[in-house]
């Protein structure tokens, strides 16, 4: 299929969404007049893609399950100066678009992020346990890339095509916001933030998030990309760790050794021993990852340079 050519194209991705997604397109029009609004359908089971189509909006079919998934096919569907991408479950304000997407359009944002933790969210939504995952992820995104980002989870973010056009695009499910979030901050993307009320789905519609399972994997991938693009301090951190390991269990011989002269517990000597030598080793592979995440940064660079001469031409 041939990519749709358009100004502004809203890209909403969608499982079992049929009782919001025609409201969320018809808002979505009404504050974006002439943009392009394509929703994805994930292997819906009820009438969302039917919904979608009488509102007004292109629907766009994956059948790889998982937001991450969706959003790959979506935003290759789309060739536009900005894209905003927003859920389809009628938790994000409309009012707020055109504000993101000018953001992008005249102020050359490369990410807009709604921020929906500066406002609403912690009093309207109704797990508790998402209000204390978004702070979890919020601060160990911000302590691993030295950020103050406000929201790190918000499905709601308008993207320039510089940005999507050079983002690799890996998780496959929910994880995605953080890929997203991190990858933006680790190669010095320009982000911009507008807070926005957020609103708890209607009554009848049902989250497909799962607490635990899609937390866990929001912080597996935190952790993951720390160790691909933070390699020095995520190995070093394990090192210290095991280095003082190690001296808590030698440090009864040493004792033993100077009131004695004798070492009687030599397997927790070459037990000390071989935690030292795995922590050194550990902060050695993490020094040589850090160089060739560098030179990666810097390769990266300059096709994004690359990217914007051809852009220019």
């Amino acid at each position: 299929m041939s990519a749709i050519h358009s100004s502004i194209a809203v890209v909403i991705p969608c499982y079992n969404e049929g009782d919001t997604i025609a409201q969320v397109v018809r808002d979505f029009a009404t504050a974006l007049p002439g943009a392009t609004i394509l929703v994805g359908d994930n292997n819906c089971t009820d009438n969302t893609a039917q919904a979608a189509r009488e509102a007004g909006a292109t629907v766009i079919a994956e059948p790889r399950q998982g937001k991450g998934n969706m959003l790959r096919t979506l935003l290759a569907s789309v060739d536009a100066d900005c894209y905003l991408m927003v859920d389809g479950d009628a938790t994000y304000p409309a009012n707020a678009a055109r504000q993101m997407c000018d953001l992008v359009l005249e102020q050359h944002a490369d990410m807009v992020i709604g921020d929906r933790l500066s406002s609403t969210y912690f009093t309207v939504n109704q797990r508790p346990f998402h209000n204390t995952g978004n702070r979890l992820m919020r601060g160990l995104v911000n302590w691993m890339c030295g950020s103050q980002v406000r929201d790190i989870l918000t499905g709601y973010r308008a993207l320039s095509r510089r940005f999507v056009r050079n983002f690799p695009i890996m998780s496959q499910g929910f994880e995605i916001e953080t890929e997203m979030t991190v990858h933006a901050l680790e190669h010095n993307f320009q982000l911009a933030t507008v807070t926005v009320d957020y609103q708890d789905r209607p009554s009848g519609s049902v989250s497909k998030l799962n607490t635990f399972s899609d937390g866990f994997k929001a912080i597996r991938t935190a952790l993951s990309l720390f160790c691909e693009h933070r390699p020095l301090r995520f190995f070093s951190i394990i090192a210290a760790v095991l280095l003082v390991l190690a001296l808590l269990l030698v440090m009864p011989v040493f004792i033993e050794y100077f009131h004695t002269g004798l070492v009687p517990r030599f397997p927790t000597l070459i037990t000390c021993c071989i935690i030292a030598l795995l922590a050194i080793m550990l902060w050695v592979a993490g020094l040589i990852l850090e160089v060739i995440a560098r030179n990666n940064r810097k390769r990266y660079e300059v096709s994004l340079m690359h990217y914007d001469d051809i852009q220019k031409q």
